[in-house]
């Protein structure tokens, strides 16, 4: 007789499920045949991607209503750049002040001098104002490896939670030793 489990059925759609139905995730997207492009699945137009401005986007502009369209280009031009001559420590605190403190970008005022604003990217106050979705099966491109996170979960479109799951019939120290390590080298 075929063994008919699937893993994204048996237990990655279910996890989806409960953060959508329990935790009151606005939504899941199963994204392993993601198309790409703008009007695509995610918007990404490379699996290279990690950032969703198809959804940071629209928060920036909830969050932060009435700035000109460059404002919200700078604040995603610092969110998703990547610096080769930073480590990974240097890049995460530096992410962290943009995320928890905001984005400080250049804003023409009335009177046509460049002030600085600083643009928020999640509500903390009223966490439900924030856009949650949990993708499933997602394929992100390293520089040099492919690899597919079971799921992650993105608030405003920044990855803020990665979930490795297993059968239960398989052993939950191998989903941190081999697949959880891999993916911190392999697609930082």
């Amino acid at each position: 007789m075929a063994n008919h489990y699937s893993e994204d059925r048996h237990v990655q759609e279910t996890t989806a499920k409960y953060l959508v139905e329990n935790l009151k995730w606005n939504e899941t997207i199963y994204a392993f045949t993601e198309k790409l492009g703008a009007g695509g699945t995610l918007g990404r137009s490379s699996e290279k991607e990690i950032v969703l401005t198809k959804f940071l986007r629209p928060a920036l502009e909830r969050l932060n209503p009435n700035l000109p369209p460059n404002a919200y280009d700078q604040a995603i031009e610092k969110i998703t750049e990547y610096s080769i001559s930073k480590d990974f420590k240097q890049i995460n605190h530096e992410k962290y002040d943009l995320l928890r403190n905001g984005v400080v970008v250049d804003v023409q005022n009335d009177d046509g001098i460049m002030e600085k604003q600083r643009l928020k990217v999640f509500d903390f106050i009223t966490p439900e104002a924030n856009h949650f979705l949990a993708v499933r099966e997602l394929w992100i491109q390293g520089n040099i490896y492919r690899r597919r996170a079971d799921i992650i979960g993105f608030v405003n479109g920044i990855p803020l939670l990665f979930v490795e799951l297993k059968r239960v019939d398989k052993d939950i120290r191998h989903a941190y030793d081999e697949n959880f390590t891999d993916y911190k080298d392999t697609v930082p």
